[in-house]
């Protein structure tokens, strides 16, 4: 038996740039962080000649191939697995494909467990790389590269795209003091609302191919993640809510979608109680505002926000790991 974990993580800046139809042309950077919330899979010996994958439904099969679950169903076969298993997932926040990006925190931990089960030693850097050829490549999804390096790696992250498809990965170096503050800062509230985000991706992967201002728009959030990473590394947050407001405005003119009415509306009232910014954080299938504030003042954006629900979360300082074999 084999148990691997996987956190998840908030982006603060740079969405959207590790697209290929921008990085391909220019390059791409964005600022992030995991956190202590996690997608846990069990993989072990199964008695009888079937393999069994659960998740929010239950597959009984007798070869690979005939999963439904094509995340799973890549996975196995990249790495020549077709045998006796029973594979587990669970995730600290779940739902279909769980939130907060989890698709590539449960592609990651998969990966992780069964390369254990087969006894092979894998990096962070390879649990990223293969996760991106199973969800980008063999299961055509069109999103980001980020997801996967922040899945496999930890902490607070500032991941480069470069034109030659390659990724650079560099931690964050500040004090214990500022990481301490950030975290203290920052507020995660749950909106109810779920919806994919594949249908927005896709726009603004056409709009980067086709209209320049788009292109444009993408150099200033990508700059802007250079601002931020600067100031981490000098200790100083008094820009921290300045910039990402304006990566939250950049942000909206990209594709359709990514606001509208309601979530600006949220989005005013938590500033008019005290939040400094406020960022919409999504995945395929659930929406979070992530809140900027003084931590004495998030009581009032939680009272001014009644229908939304607080998350508690602290940043994690693990990365995807085998917590447990036997």
């Amino acid at each position: 038996m084999f148990i691997s974990r996987t956190p998840l993580r908030v982006s603060f800046t740079g969405w959207g740039s590790d697209l290929p139809s921008f990085y391909k042309e220019h390059w791409g950077a964005v600022l992030s962080t995991s956190i202590d919330k996690w997608v846990t899979v069990l993989v072990n010996k199964k008695f009888d000649n079937k393999i069994r994958l659960w998740y929010s439904e239950t597959e009984n099969v007798e070869h690979a191939n005939e999963l439904k679950h094509e995340y799973a169903k890549q996975i196995l076969n990249l790495l020549d697995i077709d045998w006796w298993l029973e594979i587990t997932s669970v995730a600290d926040i779940p739902s279909k494909w769980s939130w907060l990006w989890s698709s590539s925190s449960f592609t990651v931990a998969m990966l992780h467990a069964l390369h254990a089960h087969k006894w092979e030693y894998v990096s962070a850097e390879r649990l990223a790389q293969e996760a991106c050829l199973i969800e980008i490549e063999k299961c055509g999804k069109p999103i980001w590269k980020q997801d996967q390096y922040a899945a496999a790696y930890w902490w607070l992250n500032f991941i480069e795209f470069n034109p030659d498809d390659t990724v650079s990965v560099k931690k964050i170096i500040c004090l214990k003091e500022t990481k301490q503050r950030l975290q203290d800062n920052l507020l995660m509230m749950y909106t109810w609302i779920t919806r994919s985000a594949s249908d927005i991706l896709s726009k603004q992967n056409q709009n980067m191919l086709s209209d320049q201002k788009k292109v444009e728009i993408m150099k200033k959030m990508v700059w802007l993640s250079y601002d931020l990473k600067k100031d981490l590394e000098n200790n100083d947050l008094n820009n921290f809510w300045e910039i990402l407001h304006q990566n939250r405005e950049l942000k909206k003119e990209m594709a359709w979608g990514i606001s509208n009415p309601q979530i600006d509306n949220r989005y005013h009232r938590a500033r008019r109680a005290w939040a400094s910014w406020g960022k919409l954080l999504w995945a395929w299938w659930g929406w979070f505002f992530l809140f900027y504030a003084p931590k004495e003042k998030h009581q009032d954006i939680i009272t001014a926000l009644p229908e939304l629900r607080n998350i508690d979360f602290n940043f994690e300082n693990e990365w995807s790991k085998i917590i447990f074999t036997y």
